[in-house]
């Protein structure tokens, strides 16, 4: 998936992703089968309906595409930064854009309490690099280069594209349970239509229950991907840089500071935590039911999958 850059190629997460895409792929056949299959393609309605949720679904997940950099500069506060005012950053973003071979891109600050980073944007030209004073208060070089190494894989393996992408049944799916909902609320078979309107009803019952499933398949599916993209821009940013004891080093470090904050000011970053180079709302263990939901792996798969890395750039160096 990397293009024009030297990040190494992650044949496990060109897999995972293939196969993610591939099952999101034949549950969008099936919906359609199955919307089909209750009659709802036969009604002309119901049919508008579908039409309509694809429309604004493929619209917002083009929007979010193409404008994904400007709301997650605004949501986060961040303001660009040039490199005299910011000439640590911009020092080492530059040193790991001629390591990776890969377009500069846009760097922004924000003055958040929380440690962290993210990087978006639809393409390499087009990217924007954002960290929080606060982690670049706690970080030192090496381990502040590791976080943005991390991120800048991101960008070079098209992450937000492929994520956009595989958003696009569920984002439908929400605007059909939506529709579906309110459909049923505000008029369903309860006016004086005899049938047409009770099996109009049915049929919005049905495509409302069958959404709702979709919806559930669709979410499980991406938050697989999400975690696999963040293990393999792991791997991708140590082999890069070749300390991969300095990234983990600062996944402790953030990790750490994180879980000392409020949950009350950890929940105002949750919009941005798909994005974020550690969550806001961390998971410890890895093993409960609720770790299916993160975006994120645990600290401790991160930490274990870091190992790997070390031990086989350690033999290279035999």
């Amino acid at each position: 998936m990397a293009t024009r850059t030297r990040y190494a190629p992650d044949r496990g997460l060109t897999v995972r992703m293939t196969a993610t895409m591939f099952l999101l792929g034949l549950v969008f056949v099936a919906f359609i089968a199955a919307i089909i299959g209750i009659g709802g393609a036969t009604h002309a309605s119901t049919a508008v309906i579908v039409l309509f949720a694809v429309v604004l679904g493929g619209g917002a997940a083009i929007g979010s595409l193409f404008y994904s950099d400007k709301i997650a500069l605004r949501t986060a506060g961040a303001v660009e930064v040039s490199p005299q005012q910011a000439p640590r950053l911009h020092g080492i973003v530059d040193r790991l854009c001629a390591l990776a071979d890969m377009p500069k891109p846009r760097i922004a600050i924000a003055n958040s309490p929380m440690p962290n980073a993210f990087a978006t944007g639809r393409n390499a030209d087009k990217a924007v690099l954002c960290v929080t004073r606060s982690l670049m208060d706690r970080l030192n070089d090496d381990e502040l280069e590791g976080v943005i190494a991390h991120e800048m894989s991101h960008v070079a393996h098209k992450d937000v594209q492929v994520m956009t992408i595989a958003s696009f049944l569920a984002i439908v799916a929400a605007v059909l349970i939506r529709i579906s909902f309110y459909g049923e609320l505000f008029g369903g078979g309860r006016g004086r239509g005899g049938n047409n309107n009770q099996n109009a009803a049915i049929i919005l019952l049905a495509l409302m229950a069958l959404s709702i499933v979709v919806y559930a398949i669709s979410f499980l599916l991406i938050r697989l991907l999400s975690r696999y993209r963040e293990l393999s821009a792991d791997r991708s940013g140590a082999l890069l840089t070749g300390q991969p004891s300095a990234l983990k080093s600062a996944l402790q470090k953030v990790s750490g500071d994180i879980a000392k904050i409020p949950t009350r000011d950890l929940r105002t970053a949750e919009p941005l935590n798909a994005f974020f180079f550690a969550p806001a709302m961390s998971l410890r263990g890895g093993k409960s039911l609720s770790s299916i939901f993160s975006t994120h792996p645990s600290l401790e798969r991160r930490l274990a999958e870091l190992d790997k890395v070390q031990r086989q750039l350690s033999q290279q160096g035999r």
